[in-house]
């Protein structure tokens, strides 16, 4: 999938690019010599950080699920209840903040500072975009992508999507709408309610012990693993910090077998959780920075997030790994027949083709080109889907707007980033975990 991608940010009219690229930077520059004055250089930054917290966590008092995940010094979470500023004078704070860490000159700081400055920079531009969001400035959905997220994509028009349409026909043959056709082949790979708990178990153990064979985790770290109802996502991971995480899974939906390995490696080996884990020591344990103990969800972290998180599913599982360990244990465990699941893993591999749908659909309806039950007609059409799943995932748009891109998008460049020159795995392995461990931004995998 194509994508756009801001490079630089500017700012009062000076161009700040990010620096290095994770896929070809082995370790955040641990053998970097400094002198005396990057040192005190690099210092410069710590407070402008902790600025950059306070104003995020009063940003998340104007927006509840602005911050995904914190763990910082509460006293910081409690200056932001009992003095918050109104919107006018949290704007403004932003802007000040971002020109004062914009004055820092690149020379003056050692490579890993200049990631760590850019880093900051992206955040806040984001900071802005949803500043101008909650004060009510409607944008169009490119221009709130790359204000979030520094990337938009390439959108298809959705009959661009008819030709794969017409082979998933050929598939599921009869009679009948198409997605009702396919809903019905697919309910046969249901996960029965009460075989989730040992199903999923046993996928997210797989994904922990894939991911441990490459990645050294903390010796405390841990989850815990939630059946949910009432949501409009699929999974959710809240990290808690200390290496600790709450997995969620929503069942208002039956969940298909295939879900078992993609939400335990996306929520939790090599994905949200093990992001989480090793920011959590390699930056702010380790380098003593303290803003990777915040994550608010609209901003660039949120490419890296997701796409990282999916694409670990296949780095866990590369080739047809993931089929053979479902035919093996999880079918099994389910109660479900082991023989006819290459037919429902080649349907799997047909419905990623329409990936994009939910793009296309999503800025038609954020720009207000189609209204909510157009925007679930199509999804059901075109993401092949019952009206339950559409209304769903029309739903999660609502919340989170153009939030949506991260999952497709990020995907593709994470994994063109970590793929890059035909690698083995063990080197794409090593640079996830460079890329998990890193101030990384979108700019990053491009290089």
């Amino acid at each position: 999938m194509k994508y756009k991608l801001i490079i630089s940010i500017f700012i009062a009219g000076t161009a700040i690019a990010s620096i290095s690229a994770c896929s070809q930077n082995p370790q955040i520059d641990k053998e970097e010599t400094l002198s005396a004055e990057q040192i005190a250089a690099d210092k410069v930054i710590d407070p402008l950080a902790i600025e950059y917290i306070q104003l995020s966590l009063e940003m998340g008092e104007k927006e509840e699920g602005y911050i995904d995940a914190y763990y910082g010094p509460k006293d910081y979470q409690e200056n932001a209840k009992k003095e918050p500023r109104d919107l006018a004078a949290l704007g403004s704070a932003i802007s000040d903040l971002k020109s004062r860490i914009t004055a820092i000159k690149d020379e003056t700081l050692s490579k890993v500072s200049q990631r760590r400055k850019a880093f900051l920079l992206a955040q806040l531009t984001a900071a802005q975009t949803r500043h101008r969001m909650l004060g009510g400035e409607s944008l169009s959905f490119r221009d709130e992508s790359l204000g979030l997220f520094g990337v938009t994509p390439d959108l298809k028009p959705l009959s661009d999507y008819d030709p794969i349409l017409a082979e998933i026909e050929a598939l599921v043959p009869g009679d009948g709408p198409l997605p009702e056709r396919l809903d019905t082949f697919e309910s046969r790979y249901n996960i029965p309610k009460e075989k989730l708990q040992v199903v999923f178990d046993a996928a997210i153990a797989e994904c922990k012990k894939r991911t441990e064979t490459y990645i050294d985790l903390p010796e405390s770290e841990s989850f815990t693993l939630e059946f949910v109802t009432n949501k409009n996502w699929s999974g959710y991971n809240y990290y808690q910090g200390g290496y600790n995480s709450l997995i969620q899974v929503n069942t208002d939906l039956p969940i298909r077998i295939s879900r078992a390995v993609d939400l335990g490696c996306h929520e939790g080996y090599p994905g949200h959780h093990t992001l989480n884990m090793l920011l959590e020591k390699n930056l702010s344990n380790d380098r003593g920075w303290q803003e990777f103990s915040l994550y608010p969800l609209f901003s660039p972290q949120s490419v890296i997030a997701e796409g990282s998180a999916n694409y670990g599913i296949e780095l866990a599982f590369p080739d047809n790994e993931k089929l053979a360990f479902e035919k093996e244990i999880l079918y099994p465990l389910a109660g479900l027949d082991p023989a006819t699941a290459e037919d429902f893993d080649n349907m799997q591999k047909a419905r990623r083709k329409l990936a994009g749908v939910r793009f296309t659909i999503a800025s038609q309806y954020l720009n207000g080109e189609i209204n909510r039950d157009t925007a679930i007609a199509l999804t059901q059409k075109y993401g092949l889907v019952n009206k339950e799943r559409a209304t769903q995932t029309i739903g999660f748009t609502d919340q989170y707007r153009s939030y949506v891109i991260n999952y497709g998008l990020g995907l593709d460049m994470v994994k063109a980033a970590m793929e890059r020159g035909n690698v083995d795995i063990k080197t794409r392995w090593q640079r996830m975990e460079n890329l998990l461990s890193e101030p990384s931004l979108p700019s990053d995998l491009e290089n």
